[in-house]
C-alpha cells in the first residue's frame, strides 16, 4: 500500500537544487544570523516584527522593534535604499516577520525572513536581551 509520503514522486535532483537553493534568497537560520551578528559587521539590520511589549520582555540583541504595521516610507527613509533587512517574530506560529518582510519589499528593500524566529533562537540557546523601546 502506498503511503502519502510516496504518493508524488520526488522532483528529479536538478529541479530539488534550484528550489532548495532559491529558498536561501528569501530566509535565512538563527545559527547564521547569530554568527553575523557576532562578526561585528552582519551586513544587515535586524527588524523584530512584534510588539513593543514583547520586544522589551526579551529579543535579539541588536535589534530594532518595528511592528509591520508601522513600516511606512516615511518611516524608512532613514535607511539606504541598498539595505538589507532580516526580519523575525515570535516564530513559526506567527507570520509577523513574514508581514514585515512583505512590507519592506513593497518599498523596495532587499529582505530575508529569519526562520524560527525568537522560538527557534531560543532553541539554538542564544540569548535574549530584555528592555529597548520601539523604533
Amino acid at each position: 500500500m502506498q503511503n502519502a509520503v510516496r504518493q508524488f514522486p520526488a522532483a528529479p535532483p536538478e529541479l530539488a537544487i534550484q528550489h532548495f537553493e532559491s529558498l536561501f534568497a528569501f530566509e535565512t537560520d538563527c545559527s547564521d544570523t547569530h554568527a553575523a551578528l557576532e562578526s561585528g559587521d552582519p551586513g544587515f539590520v535586524l527588524l523584530d516584527a512584534r510588539s513593543p511589549e514583547m520586544f522589551a520582555k526579551g529579543h535579539v540583541s541588536g535589534a530594532i522593534n518595528m511592528p509591520h504595521g508601522k513600516i511606512i516610507r516615511s518611516r524608512m527613509s532613514t535607511y539606504a535604499p541598498t539595505t538589507l533587512f532580516v526580519t523575525y517574530c515570535a516564530g513559526p506560529h506567527c507570520n509577523g516577520a513574514a508581514r514585515a518582510a512583505a512590507r519592506l519589499a513593497g518599498l523596495g528593500y532587499a529582505v530575508k525572513l529569519m526562520a524560527g524566529g525568537i522560538t527557534g533562537w531560543l532553541d539554538e540557546g542564544f540569548a535574549l536581551e530584555c528592555g529597548g523601546r520601539a523604533d
